[in-house]
């Protein structure tokens, strides 16, 4: 299993955090790097998450998410929602979509959707949404490469990691 992890990890990803809230105001976020365009039209988009993660079922529940496209000098936020904690979002700076569900400030893009459908992904779901809203901002991607952050870099330029 680790060497086709690691053979997975030489794919350079962008790096996104999902989030989301239930009517009730119970809120989740999870950091991925599955994140994909699947249609125009209609405009959907997919995303991965482990069977096994705590939000799950807050996510299954919640019938919308946001994905919010992270920037470079962002790490903190992939590794914060990365990491179990008791509230992702204590000291995050956010602001609602008029669904509710919660969008990270300083990104390069947000996509706010309704779940469609989720399908078996062997030990991951796989979410569909439809996307209702969107936002682009100028800026760097964070990008995710063999186990580390990098910094995108346009050709001709040297690529550096972030610690």
């Amino acid at each position: 299993m680790r060497s086709l992890r690691e053979a997975l990890g030489q794919f350079a990803t962008g790096v996104a955090v999902v989030t989301t809230a239930t009517p009730a105001g119970e809120r989740a976020g999870v950091t991925v790097n599955s994140f994909t365009s699947v249609s125009l039209d209609p405009p959907l988009v997919l995303w991965c998450l482990s069977r096994r993660a705590p939000s799950a079922p807050v996510f299954l529940g919640a019938g919308r998410f946001t994905v919010n496209v992270l920037a470079a000098g962002q790490d903190h936020l992939s590794r914060r929602f990365a990491t179990p904690l008791p509230d992702k979002f204590a000291g995050v700076e956010t602001r609602p979509c008029p669904d509710g569900v919660p969008v990270l400030a300083g990104t390069l893009a947000y996509f706010a959707c309704r779940t469609v459908t989720t399908y078996d992904g062997g030990d991951h779901l796989i979410f569909i949404g439809e996307v209702e809203r969107f936002q682009r901002s100028a800026g760097e991607p964070l990008v995710f490469h063999s186990g580390g952050y990098r910094e995108f870099a346009a050709a001709g330029r040297a690529v550096a990691s972030v610690a």
